[in-house]
């Protein structure tokens, strides 16, 4: 048995973590020299020990919820999330959260919110420009965020009589939107940052935000929960799922700041992830006309969704956006493939290097959805959102709108890259996305079938794709 950690880098931590930012898939990439496992070491952090090995991360997923602490491992976040937030809870407490915010997340809550996604997306992509360069990304930032808005909270946009309520969609908005600007600053991944709140205007400006999102949301679940005590029919947004629940045994309600959290944790976790993720899937079908192409004959065929689902799972797994599931960190000695843990490290099942394996995926940096055609992911080796207890709650949220939203776009237009270099990969906080925002040029679709600037395809006819030169999958594999 072997009882220290295992090697990593030898650079100082700051300059790990400066490594980490400006070159991160690069950096984890290179990680592998080391093996399966390899230990990072950060400012203000406790040792993180990044883990790529299959069989290891299900003893990790499988692990004693007492012996590892997924929440505390992620305690870097509760400045924004709160200290209530489900990703920050252990043991029981997280537990006894999970079960109140599954049924929010039930397949029939989904069914509903899905013609709330169609209508969202149909709105946003009318107003896309045609036959110029276009970022999508925050194109898809805003369609997202107002998708996570109105599922969480059921608010209609204001109209004339409509009151206070109509125009706390707008306020909430902009709250959140300078929120959610502060999680993907830099900053907001230093633990000891807030101590300096004073001098850091950004740190500033995110107390200030976060303060009038409070108030609204706030004020949003007391006239909400007055009317349900007063018998109003409760609604199939989030809110009101969260606003039904009860703790057990006692049958008591959540309290308004366990909702403000979790209510705050999914529209964080509803935003930049998904708008990202999408932004790599067009980047990518923008170089893949053969792909493009037979998703648009599956979707103009209507039958049924299966290439469709195998490139979105495909997209999740070459480009997770969250490179690393959460760490748990250790509270006593914890033996994993042969190696023991002591207290206080943190081990960190890495997505990135799972998914980029040779061994479990041949060719890691082709985009070919083909994989997962009659495929299963597997649960350990497929891990976009983590798994076992911790597994993320919004899974199918987040896939479900990546189809509707591909789908939408896929029907109305044709696309290619606005430049033949491949878009590198940029970190914003906890997340990967492309440098560029996904610039891409959009053409109207033609009636009679997929066409793209480099050739013409209709139904399963192939179009020979951008040389492996040009390809975005150079990217990882680049070390950029």
């Amino acid at each position: 048995m072997i009882s220290e950690l295992p090697p990593g880098p030898t650079l100082p931590p700051l300059l790990q973590l400066i490594w980490m930012w400006t070159r991160p898939s690069a950096a984890i990439l290179r990680l592998r020299r080391y093996g399966r496992r390899a230990t990072v070491r950060l400012p203000f952090q406790p040792p993180l020990v990044v883990l790529s090995d299959p069989d290891e991360i299900r003893e990790v997923f499988a692990a004693d919820p007492e012996v590892l602490h997924p929440g505390e491992g992620s305690r870097i976040l509760e400045p924004i999330l709160g200290r209530n937030s489900v990703i920050l809870l252990d043991e029981d407490a997280h537990m006894e959260q999970r079960r109140l915010l599954l049924p929010a997340f039930h397949g029939e809550r989904m069914q509903q919110l899905a013609g709330l996604m169609v209508e969202l997306t149909e709105a946003e992509l009318a107003g896309w420009p045609t036959d110029e360069p276009v970022r999508l990304h925050p194109r898809l930032q805003r369609l997202t965020l107002e998708i996570v808005l109105r599922a969480v909270f059921g608010l209609e946009p204001p109209t004339p009589g409509a009151g206070n309520r109509g125009s706390r969609l707008d306020d909430l908005r902009t709250a959140v939107t300078e929120v959610l600007a502060f999680a993907e600053h830099p900053v907001s991944v230093v633990p000891a940052a807030h101590t300096f709140a004073r001098w850091l205007p950004v740190l500033r400006r995110f107390r200030r935000a976060s303060a009038r999102a409070d108030e609204l949301i706030f004020a949003e679940v007391r006239e909400r929960r007055a009317a349900l005590h007063a018998g109003a029919t409760p609604g199939s947004d989030i809110l009101s799922t969260l606003l039904s629940a009860r703790h057990e045994p006692d049958g008591t309600e959540m309290g308004d700041q366990e909702l403000r959290d979790e209510l705050l944790t999914a529209l964080v976790a509803g935003h930049e992830t998904t708008a990202s993720q999408l932004a790599w899937a067009f980047a990518h079908l923008a170089r893949e006309p053969r792909i493009a192409a037979r998703l648009s004959a599956e979707l103009d065929a209507d039958d049924g969704d299966e290439y469709l689902t195998a490139t979105v799972q495909e997209i999740l797994r070459l480009r997770p956006v969250l490179p690393s599931v959460e760490p748990r960190l250790t509270q006593r000695r914890v033996r994993i493939g042969g190696f023991e843990y002591p207290p206080g490290v943190a081990l960190m099942a890495v997505p990135f290097l799972v998914h980029h394996d040779p061994e479990l995926y041949p060719q890691p940096f082709e985009f070919r959805p083909e994989r997962f055609l009659g495929v299963t992911p597997g649960g350990y080796t497929w891990i976009p959102f983590g798994g076992g207890r911790r597994r993320c709650i919004g899974a199918a949220f987040a896939q479900q709108e990546m189809k509707i939203v591909l789908g939408a776009v896929l029907r109305r237009f044709t696309f290619e890259p606005a430049d033949p270099r491949p878009e590198r990969t940029v970190r914003r906080s906890i997340t990967f996305s492309p440098s560029r925002g996904a610039t891409v040029i959009l053409h109207a679709r033609r009636p009679n079938g997929y066409q793209s600037a480099r050739g013409s395809n209709r139904g399963d006819q192939a179009v020979r794709p951008l040389p492996a030169a040009a390809s975005l999958a150079g990217d990882p594999a680049g070390g950029r």
